[in-house]
C-alpha cells in the first residue's frame, strides 16, 4: 500500500500515512501558464495505492485526478482508493429544467471509473440513502463525522442545545446530542436561491445555555448567519457553529461571524483557519476495513 497525496491535502495525508505505516509520495502537480495541468508520479508503483484529495473547489481537481488514476494505472497500480472527504458534485440528483445535467450522475460514473474505492465523509445526498446510488460500485463508502464532533464539544462544553438549521440534519444532530447528552432543535428552512433562505426556530427557550449550530457544510454561510439571527432574537448571546466541510466562499466565514457566531470549527477535510477536528483516525480504520 502506497498513498499518494495532492498538495492541497498533504498534512491530512501525512496523518493519514502514519495511522496506516504506509509510506507516502507526493503527487508533483504543475500548472503551465495556458492553464493546463503536468502530473508526475513515481515510475513504479505498488499494487494497491490510496489517492487523498478532497473534491471542493471540483472543477480542475476533478481533470487532475482523471490524469493520475490513469496513470497510476499504468505505472502499475492494480487497486485505486480515493480518499475525498469532501465529494463535489453532490447535490444535484435531478434535472429541475429540462435540459440539465444531472451532474451527481454523471461525476459519481466518473469516480467509479477511475477508482476501486470511493471514501467520503457526510456527503451531501438528498434523494438517495447511500452513496453507491451516486457512485456505483460496490466499495462506495460514505463516513460520518458525528462522533468526532461529539467528541470536540463534550470537550467544549458541560451543556449546549445544538441546533440543525433543516429537516435534513434531524437524524445527524439528534444522534450527536444524544451520545454526548446534549438537548437539540431543528430549524424550519426553505432556501429561496443561492444566498437567500427563510428560516423559523422551534419553541425553546435558547437564552440559558450556548448553542451551537451543526451543519455539513458552509457555503455561502447564509443558513449559519440566518440561524444567529434568529437565536439573537429568541434572547441568545451565546452562539456557536461547528461544521464538517468549510467551504467558506466568497465573504461566507466573516459572514457567519458579523451575524453574532462567536466561533466557527469544521474538520480538516478541508483546509481552514477553522479546521481542528481532525478525521484521520475514521478514515484510517475505514481503509482498514476494506483492505
Amino acid at each position: 500500500m502506497m498513498i499518494l497525496a495532492f498538495p492541497d491535502y498533504l498534512s491530512q495525508a501525512q496523518r493519514l500515512a502514519v495511522r496506516l505505516d504506509a509510506p507516502l509520495i507526493e503527487v508533483v502537480l504543475h500548472h503551465f501558464p495556458d492553464g493546463e495541468s503536468l502530473i508526475r508520479l513515481p515510475p513504479s508503483l505498488p499494487e494497491h495505492l490510496i489517492i487523498c484529495r478532497s473534491l471542493n473547489q471540483p472543477n480542475g481537481k476533478l481533470i487532475e485526478l482523471l490524469l493520475c488514476a490513469t496513470t497510476a494505472r499504468e505505472l502499475g497500480g492494480r487497486r485505486l482508493t480515493l480518499v475525498a472527504p469532501y465529494l463535489g458534485y453532490m447535490r444535484q440528483d435531478i434535472a429541475n429544467r429540462p435540459g440539465e445535467a444531472v451532474s451527481q450522475r454523471i461525476i459519481g460514473k466518473l469516480l467509479a471509473d477511475l477508482f476501486d474505492d470511493v471514501l467520503t465523509v457526510d456527503p451531501h445526498l438528498h434523494r438517495i440513502s447511500s452513496l453507491n446510488q451516486a457512485v456505483p460500485i460496490a466499495n462506495a463508502i460514505s463516513l460520518s463525522a458525528a462522533d468526532e464532533i461529539g467528541r470536540f464539544l463534550k470537550g467544549k462544553f458541560k451543556h449546549a442545545i445544538l441546533l440543525g438549521p433543516d429537516s435534513e440534519s434531524k437524524q445527524w444532530v439528534g444522534a450527536i446530542a444524544r451520545n454526548i447528552g446534549f438537548d437539540y432543535a431543528i430549524a424550519d428552512k426553505n432556501r429561496l436561491g443561492d444566498k437567500q433562505v427563510e428560516m423559523a426556530l422551534p419553541d425553546k427557550d435558547y437564552r440559558n445555555n450556548p448553542v451551537v449550530i451543526v451543519d455539513d457544510m458552509a457555503s455561502t454561510g447564509r443558513t449559519l448567519a440566518k440561524a444567529a439571527g434568529l437565536l439573537q432574537a429568541a434572547g441568545s448571546r451565546d452562539i456557536y457553529a461547528i461544521v464538517t466541510h468549510a467551504l467558506f466562499c466568497g465573504d461566507a466565514y466573516g459572514h457567519i461571524l458579523d451575524a453574532g457566531v462567536k466561533t466557527i470549527w469544521s474538520t480538516d477535510s478541508i483546509d481552514h483557519p477553522s479546521s481542528c477536528i481532525k478525521l484521520d483516525a475514521l478514515l484510517a480504520d475505514a481503509i482498514k476495513a476494506i483492505a
